[in-house]
């Protein structure tokens, strides 16, 4: 352990040196599998984009068929070793089936209650809930298709719509372990049974278990002693959120499942963990429950980009089967980016295969909750389209995605004038402003000007649990709207005796639920937090997140010219306008601020844009930025952050940074030019040293240049730590807002 870092230990809140050391130890242990050469991993695997399902893990392409067969077994091995363990080597024989009871009901369905034991030390047993369609107890000479799911209250009603459609339905036990269903006892418990029932076995995820589970279902219901025909080809298996994923997890080990549909996933199985990390607020490697995943997944904290495989590893498995992703707008699980980027990588095993019609990317409006009709009905479709059931058209699922940037279509549009940018010696503004692009008229206008509306909570898109699940007593959070109709929230103190202090909270890579925060919530959220410590928080989705996700999926139609970080800044100025000048409208009264005390807080893409915005603001507006940037001229495609690819094509924010792809040092400004223009102003950077998004010595670098023109003003915190803003950083921000008060 290094001993600069023992020395500052009483200097760093405790939570912060736990992930410190944690890390610590986590290299140590990753560097004793180098030496051991355990460690495989070539760059392309070791890298900020999902590692490619079409090389082996040596970095060698896949080719032919026999290629990808191995390739898939790796894959398998892989994934197993990384998130759940092994399966048991044999599987157990059926040893006996009892029918525990059969009732039919008015609607002819037959519902049959089945006792199945298996060959193990302890004859482990399960029961299996089966609905029958109503065509008569005896084998039929029609082979039926036959659906899978677990038992949970809200999944049921898959069940009832599958067999009014005539498929045999299947309740096996994959209830959760922290899930109880009154009409299916025991059922949570399963997995537990069969994992001390098989030592052989290496397994600890409960999800993994039961998805093996489900197997043992098909060993009886495609076998002689089940009394009706299931055609082989006709399998399918559904699950929504933790049951996504094991149903997921099914297909993907057991190739007699023809056919799924996951709804609502997370990671990491619809959306892979190098796109969920802290920085989205999303479901990180800590936020897996260790009932789901083995132990050492963990340690992948923060150093997710060196997962050897991801989600799109596990869609990969199930090739060339059907698989349909049924996601929403605002999942606060299963963030859109992640998915896409999920999807269009497994896509390319299913076109080796020469089926990519049987993968799919659904979305639908709303949040994670509910599971509505309609859903039930394209989820069922997509079982019947494949099954070669009823008339369904493959266009009932078609592509439509929200995230895909074409740069070249892009470029095309655009005047050789206007891409030439400003030479070295124009000011800094005018290359800033050349990089953000030309705003359309109205943008030019007060913001004022536009039509205001008040945007209630039963109009929002985003999870309400978000907004109000850790609100403090005292606390107010006030509907407003400002700018060109942006509608956002005002939390400020009940009670306060003299103006308060502003704080403009920028949200992060928070596709689902924009400024509200997600998985990760430490006691209660930022806003929340500020407000009770005596601040006015003004915080809204920026173009492209949480309520405005559709807007952004759009934009470049509508504006060519502009840029989305260039939007964001301009929301950022009428953000400031609405609370110096009261542009805009409030639901309540507005609280009495202090028009001169404002600062902008952004953390991950946040803090990118609060130095944008600031630097191009006349106003002398304070900025803290938490783990918000890296130095672009040295963010090439050798570093392990991505690159400035990031920004210009897989985010599309920054459009022209394209043009200095391969020619990174000739980008006409950085953001040490950004920081040093705001020198006569306070300001707060904050680092982590294992931050994954950055490279840390150049962000030290580049605020050591600029802390030379600043003259103690700038204050930089460079901690051990990994890309998060949680409690610990949050009494960073405060203790340094308390002093600029």
């Amino acid at each position: 352990m290094p001993i600069s870092f023992l020395k500052t230990k009483d200097l760093i809140p405790q939570s912060i040196l736990r992930i410190g050391c944690a890390v610590m130890i986590f290299t140590l242990l990753q560097q004793s599998c180098l030496a051991q050469g355990q460690d495989q991993l070539v760059n392309v695997f070791r890298s900020a984009d999902l590692p490619p399902v079409m090389r082996f893990l040596d970095g060698t392409p896949v080719e032919t068929q026999e290629h990808w067969q191995r390739r898939r077994e790796e894959i398998a091995r892989l994934w197993c070793e990384t998130y759940i363990g092994h399966f048991p080597e044999e599987t157990p024989d059926l040893l006996e089936v009892h029918v525990a009871s059969e009732t039919q009901r008015r609607d002819g369905v037959i519902v049959r209650d089945v006792r199945l034991e298996f060959d193990t030390a302890n004859q482990t047993a399960c029961h299996l809930r089966i609905l029958l369609p109503p065509i008569g107890t005896k084998r039929s000479d029609q082979a039926l298709p036959l659906l899978l799911t677990q038992p949970r209250n809200y999944q049921l009603a898959w069940g009832e719509a599958a067999v009014k459609r005539g498929y045999v339905v299947c309740y096996y036990p994959g209830v959760d372990y922290n899930h109880r269903e009154q009409d299916f006892p025991g059922f949570e418990n399963t997995w537990k049974q069969f994992k001390d029932a098989c030592p052989n076995a290496t397994w600890s995820s409960s999800l993994a278990i039961q998805s093996w589970i489900a197997g043992r279902a098909l060993d009886y219901l495609l076998s002689d002693r089940f009394d009706r025909d299931i055609h082989p080809e006709q399998v399918g298996i559904i699950g929504h959120s933790r049951y996504g994923k094991q149903s997921l997890y099914a297909a993907a080990f057991d190739s007699r499942i023809k056919a799924v549909v996951s709804r609502s996933a997370g990671s990491p199985a619809a959306a892979g963990y190098r796109f969920t990390g802290r920085d989205t607020f999303m479901e990180t490697v800590m936020d897996a429950p260790t009932e789901w995943a083995l132990p050492s997944l963990k340690t992948y904290f923060g150093r997710e980009h060196e997962l050897p495989v991801e989600s799109n590893g596990l869609l990969a498995l199930i090739a060339p089967r059907a698989c349909m992703l049924h996601t929403a707008y605002n999942d606060g699980s299963d963030p859109t980016f992640a998915v896409e980027r999920t999807y269009l990588s497994a896509k390319r095993a299913y076109q080796f295969l020469g089926h990519t019609d049987k993968l799919a990317l659904v979305y639908r409006e709303g949040n994670h909750n509910p599971i509505t009709e309609e859903h039930i009905a394209v989820n069922l479709d997509w079982f019947d389209w494949n099954f070669g059931r009823g008339n369904i058209d493959r266009s009932r699922f078609s592509e439509k995605l929200l995230h895909r940037f074409d740069w070249k279509a892009w470029r095309k549009q655009q005047s050789n004038d206007a891409m030439t940018s400003p030479d070295s010696e124009s000011s800094l503004s005018d290359r800033v402003q050349w990089m953000l692009g030309e705003a359309p008229a109205w943008a030019k206008e007060s913001g004022s000007s536009h039509p205001l509306t008040i945007l209630k909570e039963e109009d929002y898109g985003v999870a309400l649990w978000s907004r109000d699940r850790w609100k403090p007593k005292g606390v107010v959070r006030m509907p407003v709207s400002f700018g060109a109709n942006v509608h956002g929230n005002l939390a400020f103190p009940k009670q306060h005796d003299k103006p308060l202090p502003v704080v403009i909270w920028l949200h992060p890579f928070n596709y689902s639920h924009g400024s509200n925060e997600g998985y990760g919530v430490e006691g209660t959220s930022i806003y929340y937090r500020l407000a009770q410590a005596g601040y006015a928080v003004l915080s809204f989705d920026q173009i492209g997140f949480g309520d405005r996700l559709l807007e952004g999926a759009s934009f470049y139609d509508e504006y060519p010219r502009w840029s989305k970080l260039g939007r964001m800044v301009f929301d950022v100025r009428c953000a400031v306008d609405f609370v110096r000048g009261g542009h805009g409208i409030a639901e309540g009264a507005m609280p009495d601020m202090n028009s001169d005390n404002i600062t902008l807080l952004g953390y991950s893409l946040g803090g990118m844009l609060a130095l944008h915005a600031a630097a191009l603001d006349e106003r002398q507006l304070q900025v803290a930025t938490f783990c918000g940037w890296t130095p672009m001229r040295s963010d090439d495609d050798s570093q392990l952050t991505g690159g400035i690819r990031r920004w210009w094509e897989w985010h599309g924010l920054l459009p022209k940074l394209g043009l200095f792809h391969e020619r990174e040092k000739e980008i006409p400004y950085d953001f040490v030019d950004l920081l040093k223009s705001i020198s006569d102003r306070p300001c707060l950077v904050y680092s982590a040293t294992n931050d994954r998004q950055v490279t840390p010595s150049d962000v030290v670098a580049a605020v050591n240049e600029a802390k030379m023109r600043a003259g103690g003003i700038l204050q930089f915190h460079h901690v051990q730590d990994v890309n998060r803003f949680q409690s610990d950083q949050h009494k960073i921000l405060l203790e340094w807002l308390a002093r600029i008060r």
